[in-house]
């Protein structure tokens, strides 16, 4: 089965989006040279991954991210463990 992520980017004015991919490398990428899709981050980058989960269905990954969007700045960060870089993964 092939694994899915979720994870929150920090933008280059300080803005955090939440997404999801099955290719968490390649999506980071893409984010940074614009090239995905997500006209939110294309005027913002770099951006840079603060955080991610690995699900391993696609009803997971979307029903995860639906939760990250609803939380608040300040839950996003603390769920990033309150810095840069911070990831949680689950099986």
């Amino acid at each position: 089965m092939e694994s899915r992520f979720v994870y929150i980017l920090e933008c280059s004015d300080r803005t955090l989006y939440t997404g999801w991919t099955n290719n968490l490398e390649r999506r980071l990428r893409e984010h940074n040279e614009g090239r995905c899709g997500a006209k939110y981050t294309a005027s913002r980058r770099p951006v840079r991954l603060i955080y991610f989960e690995e699900l391993s269905s696609l009803s997971e990954v979307l029903k995860r991210e639906g939760q990250i969007k609803k939380l608040s700045r300040k839950e996003k960060l603390r769920l990033a463990g309150g810095k840069p870089g911070a990831r949680k993964e689950t099986a």
